[in-house]
């Protein structure tokens, strides 16, 4: 295709935008809702599974060494349990440590002076982080095989009850943007293909006067990706304006919540909305404005 044609085929499809206003705006229109939805809810089911995770986080497997056992095996062991995948992270504490902690958080200084010598000797233990909390059962009953290992503290209600959330909004989140991906592609296409069908006449008359399918059909393709990325662009700026505002009054507002609720930056759910909202918008321009003009190329 030659330069000047291809600047042709642009600027007929943008003038086919103003052409028909009504269902340009209509086109529009449709995708931006249906991708706002998506975005929206996208940008909820992000969140709670980052909420999810970072309670995960902090699920720990205690292990407790019999007396008597060696720092350098309590170091060995440490070694071969940091190297499972079901570790994220392994942390050794030891007896003077563990009794720092325990002056601190139960005691105070003025108790604790009391003692003379340290009552959790035998306390050196090692603090063991899961990169998933629904592994928890697999590596306890590796450490149980261990000779050395004297107890084992871990809160099989708190993993079980974790994972379960987890799987329900994984589940969850699957149906319901399987839904609105699906709606979203119907109204989108179905809108595009009766605001391209309402010019067959003019298609027609192009092509009887000898224009080639390709030079008929570039336009409307044009204005179908046009419309597709205004569609997926307004619900883009919309969202990042709500979900900030949003994160802005609940951090201040309610500074106990924002505690616990660690919520992701705008910046950080834009990496994958983006691309995906964009792919939908453009995709479906395309594809709804490439498959009716097909059918009205035939004359």
């Amino acid at each position: 295709m030659r330069i000047s044609t291809f600047f042709y085929t642009l600027q007929q499809g943008v003038r086919n935008i103003f052409r028909n206003k009504l269902f340009s705006l209509a086109s529009i229109a449709t995708i931006t809702s249906c991708l706002f939805l998506f975005g929206m809810f996208y940008s909820i089911v992000v969140n709670l599974q980052h909420i999810v995770k970072t309670a995960e986080e902090g699920v720990s497997v205690t292990v407790f060494y019999n007396e008597g056992t060696t720092q350098e095996r309590i170091d060995e062991i440490g070694e071969q349990i940091s190297k499972r995948t079901e570790v994220s992270e392994i942390k050794f504490v030891s007896a003077d440590e563990a009794w720092d902690e325990f002056k601190q958080d139960y005691l105070g200084e003025e108790y604790a002076d009391g003692f003379t010598e340290n009552p959790l000797a035998n306390s050196m233990h090692h603090e063991i982080y899961l990169s998933d909390v629904s592994l928890q059962n697999e590596l306890v009953v590796y450490i149980q095989s261990i000779p050395e290992v004297r107890k084992i503290n871990r809160s099989e209600i708190t993993a079980s009850t974790l994972t379960g959330v987890n799987s329900l909004i994984a589940y969850i989140s699957v149906v319901i943007i399987a839904v609105l991906f699906a709606v979203s592609i119907f109204l989108i296409s179905n809108t595009v293909t009766i605001g391209i069908s309402v010019r067959k006449d003019e298609i027609e008359i192009m092509k009887y006067i000898g224009a080639t399918d390709f030079f008929v059909r570039c336009p409307y393709v044009i204005e179908g990706i046009l419309i597709g990325a205004i569609g997926a662009a307004i619900p883009l700026g919309i969202i990042y304006f709500i979900y900030n505002t949003a994160i802005t009054y609940i951090t201040g507002r309610f500074s106990v919540l924002s505690e616990l609720l660690q919520f992701l930056p705008v910046q950080v759910i834009y990496q994958n909305l983006v691309p995906i909202t964009f792919a939908v918008g453009i995709g479906i321009g395309f594809l709804g404005s490439f498959i009716t003009v097909r059918r009205h190329l035939r004359v």
